[in-house]
């Protein structure tokens, strides 16, 4: 399995308009193009603004073809139009890829 860490530097004063973004789009269209995300977090020092969040893939070569067909979805580009009305939502996104460590537990439930 290959976990990718999102970390989102948000516009100041956007946060709630990216949040709402992913609960009523984005977690849909991860889901039609099939990643999955276990959870989301936002930041306890709010002065970060910042959301995280981490997608599962089975390997590199799903993340790149799931990934791309998601970026590429029309309707997914028409919400993002649509959203970014007032400007972009977000300032920059870094993504770190992980795996399981060797003595992790979360593949043997």
């Amino acid at each position: 399995m290959l976990y990718e860490l999102r970390i989102y530097d948000v516009v100041p004063g956007r946060l709630h308009a990216l949040l709402d973004r992913f609960e009523n789009h984005t977690i849909g269209f991860f889901n039609k193009h099939g990643m999955r995300v276990p959870n989301f977090w936002v930041d306890a020092d709010e002065s970060k603004n910042r959301l995280y969040y981490i997608l599962e893939h089975p390997d590199m070569a799903a993340r790149e073809r799931n990934f791309q067909a998601f970026m590429e979805d029309p309707e997914w580009r028409a919400i993002v139009e649509k959203t970014e009305t007032n400007g972009p939502l977000h300032e920059k996104i870094e993504v770190i890829y992980m795996h399981n460590a060797p003595f992790s537990h979360s593949d043997k439930r």
